[in-house]
């Protein structure tokens, strides 16, 4: 092996090479010489100083024939130079994959967050068709039950403890629809509250707390069911899980 590097640096690859005058063949050969063996690169490298430290010596009166060796130099230090802009391009070419997956994860996460708001967007506007279908349904069934000859009208007077309690309800059996209008509901200490009852077909069903009494036009809806009967009652504020008997102040039948 020291044979083979002593042969290599005896000829004059090295000095053809830093002068840029080697076959494609032969410049491969020196650069895998200098890559492999620390000698022949040690030498590559005493060559390089020793032609800048000529160059500089004869920088005034340049003897005859170094303005080609000096130009032969450039061009052997533009190669080398190429190779580390290569080496730079590939060190930026990473980086801005690097920026580029990176930007690619931000805008894949930004829009995972878009169709997440997207999806709740979504659900909101079927949440609000439902209801506005819901709504629409109820004012539909309102005006059947008013205008139709078939419904019932019954009217509610309060007992008692609710004398000036008024209401009245709406019953048609064609198209089993129940409402009720609540005129009129006497005023209460703020610790109570009045909440509404329906017993159909043996179960009491919690209709809720009435908050104030309704204008004449509006309705609220009862289930249905033959022989049903309703209740008001006088409950704690905030209502109750169960209809407090003694307190029943208005039997609703319909």
């Amino acid at each position: 092996m020291k044979d083979k590097i002593k042969e290599f640096l005896d000829s004059d690859l090295l000095e053809k090479y830093l002068l840029d005058d080697t076959t494609s063949a032969e410049a491969f050969q020196v650069e895998r010489y200098i890559a492999m063996y620390p000698e022949v690169r040690k030498t590559y490298e005493e060559l390089q100083e020793n032609l800048e430290v000529y160059a500089k010596l004869h920088a005034l009166t340049p003897p005859e024939g170094l303005k080609e060796t000096i130009l032969k130099r450039v061009k052997s230090q533009n190669r080398n130079s190429g190779r580390k802009r290569f080496i730079k391009y590939a060190i930026a070419a990473s980086f801005t994959a690097f920026l580029f997956a990176g930007a690619s994860y931000f805008f894949w996460n930004q829009n995972q967050s878009l169709q997440e708001e997207n999806v709740m967007v979504n659900n909101k506007i079927k949440s609000l068709e439902e209801d506005m279908r819901e709504q629409l349904m109820d004012v539909r069934n309102q005006f059947i039950v008013l205008n139709n000859p078939q419904t019932k009208k019954i009217t509610v007077k309060g007992n008692k403890k609710a004398k000036e309690l008024k209401a009245v309800t709406y019953v048609n059996p064609v198209k089993k629809l129940s409402y009720i209008n609540l005129s009129k509901l006497p005023n209460l200490p703020n610790d109570q509250c009045y909440q509404m009852w329906a017993e159909v077909n043996g179960e009491m069903v919690n209709l809720g707390i009435i908050k104030e009494a309704t204008s004449q036009e509006k309705l609220l809806a009862l289930p249905y069911s033959k022989n049903a009967m309703g209740y008001i009652t006088i409950e704690p504020q905030g209502g109750n899980s169960t209809p407090t008997v003694k307190n029943i102040v208005a039997n609703i039948p319909y």
